[in-house]
């Protein structure tokens, strides 16, 4: 084991960067990171390090560590920047989401209408849909102005491990859609974990209140809750 202030970044697959010290009780910290990472909660270590011990390392003395988690900072893609898109990045930012916006239409899609974006992106819906870093901390919103710009950003991020992918539209547009992209050779199964239509019926056809409707699905599926009254939940008697 290296000297105190020893560091060493682990990721959930269990690559390292930098050492503290190798052998038994390095293995042993890398297996206890990866799951305080799926539990995304900060843990502190102990090891005797004797031949007595669980680790049965002879060097002698102790060591003591704690395991920071860095959870990354979670992504909003909005594909469209209309009345719908722009209240998704008003409401999406105020939830602390690192909002992207991407749109064909400039006066749209600009910095002065949407200052707090981390990015707006402004082109081909498709080809700038399909270069964006999609990971498992992404939730895909798609709101552009009209279903064949829907398509092709649908085209662009299935299958590429978003954690969210949602659609707005009809359920005919949607059937139109999906079939669409069948024949186009998508698998079944990737057009099925798309959220489409998209977000919790809140009765309302206003802008603001769809948007609120969209993201209160996101952080339902995000947060692992459940779509019901708290009320009806807790059950509570008196």
């Amino acid at each position: 084991p290296r000297s105190a202030g020893s560091i060493m970044a682990v990721d959930s697959k269990g690559s390292i960067m930098g050492s503290i010290g190798g052998g038994k009780l390095e293995a042993e910290v890398i297996v206890q990171t990866k799951e305080a990472i799926l539990k995304g909660e900060n843990e502190e270590f102990h090891y005797r390090l004797t031949e007595h011990e669980s680790l049965k390392m002879v060097c002698g003395g102790d060591a003591d560590g704690f395991i920071k988690v860095f959870i990354p900072k979670e992504k909003l893609l909005i594909i469209g920047a209309g009345h719908v898109g722009t209240e998704l990045y008003n409401i999406g930012t105020c939830l602390n989401f690192e909002v992207t916006i991407i749109d064909d239409r400039e006066e749209f899609a600009n910095v002065d209408r949407l200052p707090n974006a981390s990015r707006v992106m402004c082109g081909d819906i498709g080809k700038m849909a399909s270069e964006f870093p999609v990971d498992s901390s992404t939730y895909i919103i798609i709101v552009s102005r009209g279903h064949s710009c829907d398509a092709e950003a649908l085209k662009a991020v299935i299958g590429r491990d978003a954690a969210y992918i949602g659609m707005i539209g009809s359920g005919r547009k949607t059937t139109k859609i999906m079939t669409q992209l069948l024949e186009e050779g998508i698998e079944r199964d990737e057009l099925e974990k798309v959220y489409a239509p998209i977000g919790i019926d809140m009765g309302s056809q206003l802008p603001n209140e769809i948007a609120l409707g969209i993201l209160a699905e996101v952080l339902v599926l995000k947060n692992g809750g459940q779509l019901a009254h708290m009320k009806n939940i807790k059950n509570l008697k008196w």
